[in-house]
């Protein structure tokens, strides 16, 4: 390894070591006092009761760890939103399992909770794979209340998710195994199939002290809506249990009953490792973002071995098309290439820029993976498309438009992959959130914003200077560098990847040797959903 790639190794390590720090602290949810509390209660903590409730060695990973990451600190911080989101397998059935974590404001929803939630709820209807809530909460976080309970994608819509999923086939069973009160309490009695834990879960629609200011009637919590009561008085809950472990086995027990589901039939073939070892990716990325790398040397990092074919490879060159496998599964890759690359006209092209010939090739790709049935994925380190009057005059509005109108009306699935920069229209061409990937995930290296930060700090700067000097004041050169100084780390802060996931921009941040495995499961998910409508991209400028 050169001196350049083991900097870079080097870099990479050291990001790496740093998430997976701020993950250990997360994974302690409310703190060791409150987990301490939950065990004497009897009860499993939230990832204790998916440990217990996922196969053994099996793979799995996690949907949102950083979900609330430096928000809520007002309130004393919400790790992971108070929820713990997996996909994973229960009885060899690839599912998806939603665990409140009450060592977190007993389990409260916050705002971001809700959107977490119903990410949860989408992945599972966008391929049709059970889900499994594990529920132990003291309901809306009532603080917060005005941003949880009555927008469309509020606190409500999760129960109009259960409905619909319903009526669409998908499995789902809940598990009282804490609290579950007022408005949450709906969620378990819509899913399919339900369960509650002996002495320590309730459910009820309004609690005793409630009751009491409400009607005058003195209850305690059991005797309203304990175990007993639901399932031998009211019928309400199915499956009475007498601990964490027996509700987590019953839950096991159901799923090993569930038939098999109409497949999509994505081609798969025998795994082969990559050319490359995957710990090699590490090497690949330049620590100093503004530096050129071979995103063909990334992919050898991510495919099977021999694998990967090129389309249009002289063609377009900015973005890197081609068929390839991951973990068997056949994918259509589009990259953003970032070497500096010289076109048959002998002019330069920029890399991490899209230019009208590289979108056109992307859209031809894109449709052709949606005729051949091959799912999609994007990795993106895109800068943006490229500006001037050579773009304007070649039609770069027009070509840029054909690639998000292919890639928009994909029916494939699309994962996507942030591996570096992810800016302006560059992360709406290369599917960003905005466009329905069943998938997106981030490097540590990852940077999402409308542009570039030298180039955003110095346009706030203007607008800034030109708003005090409207004002009548004076700003000298000194006074300047120090806004510039501040306005670049206020925006370099937004641009990290943990302020993205924060606020699921993105499912998770990952370690790009598990990037197989995200892709691989993913094709899994979406094996279970056949496509049931034909590809069509509507009017598109030729």
């Amino acid at each position: 390894m050169d001196l350049e790639k083991s900097k870079n190794d080097d870099s990479m390590r050291l990001l790496i070591s740093q998430m997976n720090r701020k993950l250990e602290e997360i994974y302690k949810g409310g703190g060791e006092k409150r987990i301490a509390k939950q065990h004497a209660e009897g009860k499993l903590t939230a990832r204790e009761r998916i440990d217990f409730l996922l196969d053994k060695n099996s793979k799995s990973i996690e949907i949102g760890a950083f979900v609330a990451n430096d928000m809520y600190e007002e309130y004393g911080g919400c790790p992971s939103a108070g929820v713990v989101i997996k996909m994973g397998y229960v009885s060899g059935k690839q599912c998806l399992v939603v665990a409140n974590d009450a060592t977190v404001k007993a389990g409260a929803w916050f705002p971001i909770a809700a959107k977490k939630n119903l990410r949860a709820q989408e992945i599972a209807m966008e391929n049709r794979i059970p889900i499994i809530y594990l529920v132990d909460s003291a309901g809306v976080f009532l603080p917060l209340q005005d941003e949880v309970f009555p927008d469309k994608e509020h606190f409500g819509r999760i129960f109009r998710n259960n409905a619909k999923m319903s009526a669409m086939g998908i499995t789902q069973i809940a598990a009282v195994m804490g609290s579950c009160v007022a408005g949450g309490a709906y969620l378990p009695i819509m899913s399919d199939e339900s369960l509650i834990v002996d002495k320590t879960g309730t459910i009820f629609l309004a609690g005793s002290y409630l009751v009491k200011a409400a009607i005058g009637e003195n209850i305690d919590n059991e005797t309203l809506g304990g175990a007993t009561t639901q399932s031998e008085i009211s019928g309400v809950i199915d499956h009475k249990c007498e601990n964490d472990e027996a509700c987590l086995t019953s839950i096991r027990n159901i799923m090993d009953k569930i038939g098999d589901f109409d497949k999509a039939g994505f081609n798969r073939k025998k795994a082969v490792l990559p050319k490359s070892p995957l710990k090699d990716i590490y090497s690949q990325i330049p620590e100093d973002r503004s530096k050129q790398y071979n995103v063909k040397d990334v992919i050898a990092n991510l495919v099977d071995d021999n694998t990967f074919e090129e389309f249009k490879e002289l063609y377009g060159q900015t973005l890197v098309c081609g068929y390839a496998r991951i973990d068997g599964w056949a994918i259509g890759i589009v990259a953003n290439q970032r070497t500096l690359v010289k076109t048959k006209k002998g002019e330069m092209q920029f890399g991490g820029v899209i230019y009208s010939d590289s979108a056109d090739k992307a859209a031809r790709f894109i449709m052709n993976c949606n005729q051949k049935k091959i799912p999609l994925v994007f990795l993106q380190d895109v800068t943006g498309f490229m500006v001037g009057s050579k773009s304007e005059h070649a039609g770069i509005i027009k070509d840029g438009a054909k690639m998000v109108n292919a890639m928009a009306n994909s029916v494939v699935p699309k994962f996507t992959i942030l591996m570096g920069n992810s800016y302006g229209a560059g992360n709406y061409a290369m599917c960003g959130k905005a466009y329905d990937p069943r998938l997106i995930v981030a490097w540590p290296t990852a940077r999402l914003a409308v542009m570039g930060g030298a180039q955003a700090a110095k346009v706030l700067l203007q607008i800034k200077v030109a708003s005090l000097k409207s004002k009548g004041e004076v700003i000298t050169d000194e006074a300047k560098e120090k806004l510039l100084e501040e306005i670049e780390s206020n925006y370099d802060d937004q641009t990290s990847p943990y302020y993205a996931a924060s606020r699921l921009w993105v499912d998770a941040i990952i370690d790009p040797k598990d990037t197989r495995d995200w892709i691989s499961m993913g094709i899994e998910a979406a094996n279970h959903a056949p496509i049931e409508k034909p590809f069509n991209v509507g009017v598109m400028q030729t």
